[in-house]
């Protein structure tokens, strides 16, 4: 077991620390399963926040009198700060002790949610959201971070998946807690509800977190590195989220594009000439934690890119409320509740390479099974392949999380942590761009041919791009005063040319899933894994 170090100056000097002088965790203060309820708390908030505000959209959009393009931002700016900010985010948990950082995230994203609820401009809901994604980005390395100094190697995987539980039960959960809210009180609750969460989280955290500093723990920050990822990332997601209004085709994308290549590669450049690097290049020597990184990508566009159409699938075509539509995606959270805990003891035994592997399978034939929905398609069938993709999920969010987290030096474990949540968001917003241009592009296609067969009135380009536009959501394109059968036949193109584009979508999704089978034979468990157990109290 290495020696740890400790500030005993104030000076930030550095005293070794043997064995024995680390203190066993009692009574509340440091006990691993009390920090793991702890940062579980703070965690849903900044999880549920990426769906549940969805559903309020609509709501803020009518009470502020918002364009779309303003509601749009509500999202895309959350998002930005978040994906953006994530990894330097790590890295001052790194520097600062991440209790401090957690305890600075959750206070920040509570306020910002009251400050939300009080605006009664879109600007201000829009700036606030910022500044939600900000903190956010503070509390999701600083949580991976705690858990991993607190838990023992032989306990952690199941730390991390009663984590990766919490994770994947807020988000699928956000729609139907943000329909009732909105639907029972008004959209102002959607972030009210954050204010009390953070608050316990803040108690707890002051209650029961104890810091832990790493020996070789970074003393000072490359700022230029900061700049140029941060840079390059913005591009990079900028891009991925402008490209459906831009067209893939269109120049700005690809200018995002080119300048996000050009700041990874000066940033690569500049880490190699740093004393004190924000990424150390040499991290990704290490090729189970690449390709946990690359694991967490491509997981992440086909969760991400193919329950986005499944959304739409079940309101605009099955006719379901939010609510319902909630409802009928409780197997995949059920299953992701269940199999988390589950997932995590089967990594801890057999490693991570078996159960990724076969995770993703499940996976892939999940999204092949979606791409066989159909518009009359029933509960119990889309309960199916709903829960299998819960089931092929769990191992995946658990182990390749280990594997990320675990197979870095513990006095860079924020910066893993920052990894991990950046691909998983990356790969989100991937995924909605890609399937979402193939959707477009299918539906682009078949629309006008299936027009002209059901016999209907012909359509000018305009009326046929706007005709396309709903489509791609699963909404039927009828004008107000359309006689009932016509509006039928409209309705039944609209949905099969829909489901066609679904279809399409969700093969793509199975052939990535596919892909991510072989990368996750290169997996191993964490070499520093057992680094954790040993962290000095501080």
């Amino acid at each position: 077991m290495t020696s740890q170090t400790i500030d005993t100056t104030g000076s930030g000097d550095k005293a070794p620390v043997t064995p024995s002088d680390r203190s066993p965790s009692s009574g509340l203060r440091g006990h691993p399963w009390f920090t793991l309820i702890t940062v579980a708390v703070g965690v849903m908030m900044v999880a549920l926040d990426g769906t549940i505000v969805a559903i309020a959209n609509p709501a803020i959009q009518k009470d502020l009198k918002a364009s779309f393009a303003d509601v749009q931002w509500i999202t895309n700016g959350y998002f930005l700060a978040l994906a953006v900010s994530l990894i330097t985010a790590g890295k001052l948990g790194d520097r600062f002790g991440h209790r401090q950082t957690f305890l600075i995230g959750v206070t920040g994203f509570a306020a910002a949610s009251g400050a939300i609820g009080l605006s009664g401009s879109i600007a201000a809901v829009v700036t606030f959201r910022v500044f939600q994604g900000l903190f956010g980005a503070l509390l999701m390395p600083a949580a991976l971070g705690l858990l991993r100094a607190t838990f023992p190697a032989e306990k952690l995987n199941m730390a991390i998946g009663i984590w990766g539980m919490v994770i994947g039960a807020s988000t699928a959960g956000g729609p139907i807690l943000g329909g009732v809210l909105v639907e029972h009180v008004n959209w102002q609750s959607v972030f009210f509800i954050n204010v009390p969460v953070g608050a316990l989280a803040l108690v707890l955290g002051l209650l029961i977190l104890r810091d832990h500093r790493a020996e070789n723990a970074p003393r000072s920050f490359d700022i230029l590195g900061i700049a140029l990822l941060s840079g390059a990332m913005f591009c990079l997601v900028w891009a991925l989220i402008k490209a459906p209004t831009w067209g893939w085709g269109d120049g700005k994308t690809w200018a995002f594009i080119a300048a996000s290549i050009l700041g990874f590669a000066l940033f690569s450049f500049w880490e190699t000439k740093v004393r004190e690097p924000l990424i150390p290049l040499g991290l990704f020597r290490s090729i189970p934690l690449s390709a946990g990184v690359v694991l967490m990508v491509l997981m992440a566009i086909a969760f991400m890119g193919g329950l986005f159409f499944v959304t739409f699938y079940l309101q605009n075509v099955h006719g379901m409320s939010p609510i319902d539509a909630g409802l009928h995606l409780l197997p995949l959270t059920g299953m992701m509740i269940v199999g988390s805990p589950l997932a995590g003891a089967m990594i801890t035994k057999l490693g991570p390479r078996i159960p990724l592997a076969g995770g993703m399978a499940a996976t892939a034939i999940a999204m092949y099974g979606m791409s066989t929905l159909k518009v009359d398609t029933g509960s119990a069938v889309m309960a199916v392949w709903f829960a299998l993709l819960g089931l092929g999920l769990a191992p995946v969010m658990v182990g390749a999380t280990e594997v990320i987290v675990g197979n870095a030096p513990m006095e860079l474990s924020g910066v893993a942590g920052g990894l991990q949540q950046a691909a998983m968001q990356i790969g989100g917003s991937l995924g909605t761009a890609v399937l979402g241009a193939v959707m477009a592009s299918k539906v682009d296609g078949d629309l006008a041919g299936n027009w002209k067969d059901a016999g209907l009135p012909p359509l000018t380009p305009t009326q046929l791009d706007q005709a396309s536009e709903a489509v791609q959501v699963g909404v039927a394109p009828v004008a107000k005063g359309t006689p009932e059968a016509i509006a039928a036949k409209i309705a039944d193109v609209a949905h099969d040319t829909f489901i066609s584009g679904m279809s399409l979508a969700s093969l793509v999704a199975c052939g990535v899933a596919v892909v991510a089978v072989f990368v996750a034979l290169l997996t191993k468990r964490g070499e520093n894994a057992e680094a954790g157990a040993g962290a000095a109290h501080i």
